[in-house]
């Protein structure tokens, strides 16, 4: 976790394992367009269960589960201890909303900060190509045989770069 550079252990309730989840699973924070990208593929982005007059939204069973357990521990953790999630959490149970509900509201609020965490790392760490610190477009290999046909030579120059979302643009998000 040390040559990563990552903060996250910082924040309460991840651990050394919590956070390497994070990090091996997500990769590059740069491919989430926003934070509600990022929330509905780690599961944690409300679905709407509404019935009537009754304005309902609940957990998703979808999205990465995995990551989804670190946020839920991540929030089991902040609800023992004296913290602003726990605060978080009972001011939703103050406004009418159930256990539950209220848990599902703490975890994307993590899954927020998670994200902001990891775009604040990404930009401290100014990642390269793939979210590989000190990656280039550029290829160090030489040909070790010049005499090679053209048919077996790779194509001249990068792919085209994919569009990404810029970091700044994304912690503002």
């Amino acid at each position: 976790m040390q040559t990563t550079g990552s903060t996250l252990q910082e924040l309460t309730g991840i651990g050394p394992s919590g956070s390497a989840r994070l990090l091996g699973d997500i990769g590059d924070i740069s491919r989430f367009a926003s934070r509600g990208h990022f929330a509905s593929w780690n599961g944690t982005a409300p679905i709407d269960a509404s019935s009537g007059d009754q304005n309902r939204h609940r957990l998703s069973r979808a999205g990465n589960r995995r990551i989804n357990r670190v946020l839920h521990i991540m929030a089991v953790v902040q609800l023992r201890r004296d913290t602003e999630g726990r605060r978080y959490y009972r001011r939703k149970l103050a406004a009418g909303k159930t256990p539950m509900e209220a848990m599902r509201a703490l975890k994307r609020r993590l899954s927020d900060i998670v994200y902001r965490r990891m775009v604040a790392d990404a930009i401290a760490a100014r990642t390269g190509p793939g979210g590989h610190l000190g990656a280039t477009l550029q290829s160090s290999a030489a040909d070790p045989n010049p005499m090679i046909d053209t048919s077996e030579k790779s194509l001249p120059g990068p792919a085209a770069p994919q569009p990404r979302t810029p970091l700044r643009a994304a912690l503002m998000a």
